[in-house]
């Protein structure tokens, strides 16, 4: 028969209980406020008449693309993220400190948005804003693996959840990194945001009902 646990258990698991959950709620913060400053940075249309107006709407199209663009990739950063501090419990294994890393990428992603918008040095902009994802990606793969590796997480966890953000955090991580040469031949580098992830993931099924049979 298991035995209850003592008021000292009770007692340690519980502040680390809040500090998970405090921790959580504030990086929720920081990502809704890193989207709101995208929407911020936004150039208002100008113009006296409406043809003026979509004129102007056109001469400011990449800023409306990029910000949707940003807008889709913070969402889906977020998305990552609570899907797996949904189960987390405590915190351990320098946590705390990759999600301040992680962070610090989503409040540059409003900057980075603004720096790829931008026209000229198409080479350079491309590249940076990859970069962050990168860093950004890979600090949360690490995250994720701290959570695994300390059992930092509730025992009715999935199984599954942790495979599941390898294999999309490592399709993602493939994705910006191979952008990042082609970048240097092509403007279409933007479409190896969609293809490599596309691909990657019908293989990555593949090789699990192979290893499965």
């Amino acid at each position: 028969m298991t035995s209850a646990p003592s008021g000292e258990d009770t007692a340690g698991t519980e502040p680390r209980r809040i500090a998970a959950e405090r921790l959580t709620f504030f990086s929720d913060a920081v990502v809704a406020i890193a989207i709101t400053l995208l929407a911020l940075e936004l150039p208002l249309p100008e113009g006296a008449t409406s043809a003026e107006l979509l004129r102007s709407l056109g001469h400011h199209q990449s800023e409306y693309v990029s910000f949707l663009i940003s807008f889709i990739v913070i969402g889906g950063h977020w998305r990552a993220h609570h899907r797996l501090f949904n189960y987390v419990t405590e915190l351990g294994g320098g946590l705390a400190r990759l999600t301040f890393g992680w962070l610090l990428a989503q409040v540059i992603m409003p900057f980075a948005t603004k720096v790829i918008a931008e026209d000229g040095a198409f080479e350079f902009r491309f590249v940076f804003y990859a970069a962050v994802q990168v860093v950004a990606l890979t600090l949360f793969l690490l995250m994720t693996w701290q959570v695994q590796r300390h059992h930092l997480y509730r025992a009715d966890t999935p199984p599954e959840l942790f495979g599941v953000v390898y294999r999309g955090i490592g399709a993602m991580i493939a994705a910006f990194a191979v952008s990042i040469p082609v970048a240097f031949f092509t403007h279409w580098a933007y479409a190896c945001w969609i293809v490599v992830p596309l691909v990657a993931n019908p293989l990555f099924r593949f090789r699990r009902r192979a290893a499965a049979a």
